[in-house]
């Protein structure tokens, strides 16, 4: 044991040198382990809550956006189906229209995800094609991402028109049935 130097400072130095030492020591135990973990969380700061709280799109408000798109899709003559997925990407609801095709609620999820987890909408994404090698992306028009307080809470996806800016057309009209509930 070093000796005291009656102010601190070697203790605090043992402190920072034991700290640094458990983060790299978890570090690569998670490696080891098959689990990555990042150098920031792995110094996290320990006062940190251990729960953290995010905003959720409501069934309600799910069901209200897929309502719009298909009511809006009836009025051009479209064959949709519209995904609402949340902000994790699992799908909260597949509302298919009636003779919408079969690959539409594989694009319209696929476009939902892709929109949630970049923040954007897809055509917006579609410049950037090194994005097509993340699975279960897909880089086309029609996915608009739903967001509270600046940051995206869920993804709408709409597939079945004939271009996907009449999709993302469609998707905008389901965002604007909830725009003034978000928040």
């Amino acid at each position: 044991m070093a000796p005291a130097t009656g102010d601190g400072r070697l203790e605090d130095m043992n402190l920072k040198s034991f700290r640094i030492r458990t983060a790299a020591g978890l570090a690569a135990l998670a490696v080891v382990g098959g689990v990555t973990v990042s150098q920031s969380a792995a110094m996290a700061d320990p006062g940190a809550p251990a729960v953290v709280q995010t905003n959720v799109l409501s069934a309600d408000a799910a069901l209200k956006i897929a309502e719009a798109v298909q009511k809006e899709a009836a009025k051009q003559k479209q064959r949709v189906t519209v995904a609402i997925v949340d902000r994790s990407g699992a799908t909260r609801l597949i509302l298919k229209g009636d003779g919408a095709g079969p690959q539409t609620e594989e694009s319209a999820r696929r476009k939902a995800f892709t929109a949630v987890s970049f923040g954007q909408a897809t055509s917006a994404l579609s410049k950037n094609q090194a994005l097509a090698a993340i699975p279960g992306t897909l880089l086309l028009g029609g996915g608009v991402p739903v967001a509270s307080g600046g940051s995206p809470i869920a993804g709408i996806g709409v597939g079945g028109a004939p271009s996907g800016d009449i999709d993302e057309a469609l998707a905008q009209a389901g965002l604007k049935a909830v725009q003034g509930q978000l928040g």
